[in-house]
């Protein structure tokens, strides 16, 4: 059993609802971040039990930080686990919520659920957390249910939004300026799908340079 595993099935948590196969994902994309000083910002509280795995997981040198719109969870606070109270599809929330806390390293969408929230999320915090963090959003299945608002190929879902990423990153290479590089391009290393999770990886990016063992080759040209 994995140790984020044996975290999540301890009974010292308060409950934590997740798919199995998130915890493989989780540790894959953030493993990284263990006993370091990383500052992790999760949407959807509920019980509190994923907040206490997090702090669990990163280790002493963790800063927990969550929110939800529910205010009974804002007696969920303990030690290195603050709490904002407040709906994430509000930009001026999020805004506000991003002046109090540190460069956020990790991010874990696990809130409303509602395309717009996601979308609303992603495009206020995305560009604030730090240069190598890592953004997640999950339960993306929501974007193909009707209580949600979803549909397949739906144009206002986050799956069809988060579509665009892949031209996004890839658009150094594009001649039309329908696709031009923009601070996507140039501050994202690479995207990960997975079932109902997206996981994007930040990194300054320049356009790619091509190498072999003899000689350099930069945009597509050889240099000897």
């Amino acid at each position: 059993m994995s140790r984020l595993k044996e975290i999540f099935y301890s009974k010292d948590n308060r409950l934590i609802t997740k798919c199995d196969h998130y915890l493989e994902a989780y540790e894959r994309h953030f493993s990284k971040f263990c006993n370091t000083n990383v500052n992790v910002l999760e949407i959807g509280v509920y019980k509190g039990g994923s907040l206490q795995m997090w702090k669990k997981y990163f280790g002493d040198k963790s800063n927990i930080f969550g929110i939800d719109i529910m205010k009974k969870c804002k007696k969920l606070e303990e030690d290195r686990i603050k709490i904002f109270v407040g709906d994430q599809s509000n930009r001026d929330f999020l805004r506000s919520v991003l002046k109090e806390i540190p460069k956020i390293d990790v991010v874990i969408d696990d809130g409303g659920h509602m395309s717009n929230q996601q979308i609303n999320s992603f495009d206020e915090i995305y560009p604030n957390i730090s240069e190598n963090g890592v953004y997640l959003c999950e339960d993306l299945c929501t974007s193909y249910w009707r209580k949600y608002g979803g549909g397949f190929k739906k144009p206002d879902t986050f799956i069809e939004y988060s579509k665009n990423f892949i031209d996004y990153i890839n658009a150094w290479h594009s001649k039309s300026k329908e696709l031009e590089v923009n601070n996507f391009t140039k501050s994202t290393n690479s995207i990960h799908y997975y079932d109902s999770m997206l996981f994007i990886e930040k990194r300054k990016k320049e356009k790619m340079v091509l190498i072999n063992n003899k000689r350099i080759m930069k945009g597509g040209k050889l240099n000897d």
